[in-house]
């Protein structure tokens, strides 16, 4: 458990504990990421599923609120990618063999990161992403976000990952991805940006 600052603390996730709550994460999710209920709601059986995955591991961001409880508000987690995986072989289909060869065998993938609108700027992605990965035993983190200078790219880049694949277009959704790799652990390029 990391302190982020008064009333916010970073934990990781217990397996039971983040199915029972995947409804309040996901609604996180669809704020962050600007989809829509539907989509949300589709995502629901497959983020339970990924709990399954070998490696699989889950943060959460947790803000104190009024009545001295606390709330979720922001989540990552992630897993080791295997072939037969969707995201898995998306991705393989993206890169040339090379780098392909390079990054993928036994990499975590960074599958969702996020964080509520109104907890965001808090530096709150950060320590969620380096809670996330941390004293993992996988070579490298692979993750994809939407190929546009937002925050999140900004913070990726700043923390190591390079670009593998840039305008990936993933099935179903019409914005163009980029896929992002850095090696473990994490070594941010910009050590100023590391203290935001």
């Amino acid at each position: 458990m990391t302190n982020t600052r008064p009333g916010t603390r970073i934990a990781e996730l217990p397996i039971p504990w983040f199915r029972d709550h995947m409804h309040e994460a996901l609604a996180i999710y669809g704020l962050a990421m600007g989809y829509d209920s539907a989509v949300v709601a589709g995502r629901y059986g497959y983020a339970i599923q990924h709990t399954d995955r070998p490696g699989f591991r889950a943060v959460g961001a947790f803000a104190a609120t009024d009545d001295d409880a606390e709330q979720l508000v922001g989540f990552g987690y992630g897993y080791e990618i295997a072939p037969g995986q969707w995201w898995h072989d998306q991705v393989r289909a993206a890169l040339d063999r090379r780098t392909a060869k390079r990054w993928m065998p036994g990499a975590f993938e960074v599958c969702e990161l996020h964080v509520h609108p109104d907890a965001q700027s808090r530096g709150l992605g950060r320590q969620l992403l380096h809670a996330l990965v941390a004293d993992l035993p996988h070579p490298v983190a692979l993750l994809s976000t939407p190929d546009a200078d937002t925050k999140a790219f900004r913070l990726y880049h700043a923390d190591g990952f390079v670009d593998l694949a840039r305008g990936y277009h993933f099935p179903g959704d019409p914005r163009p991805f980029a896929i992002l790799g850095a090696e473990l652990p994490l070594h941010p390029q910009d050590p100023a940006a590391a203290n935001t």
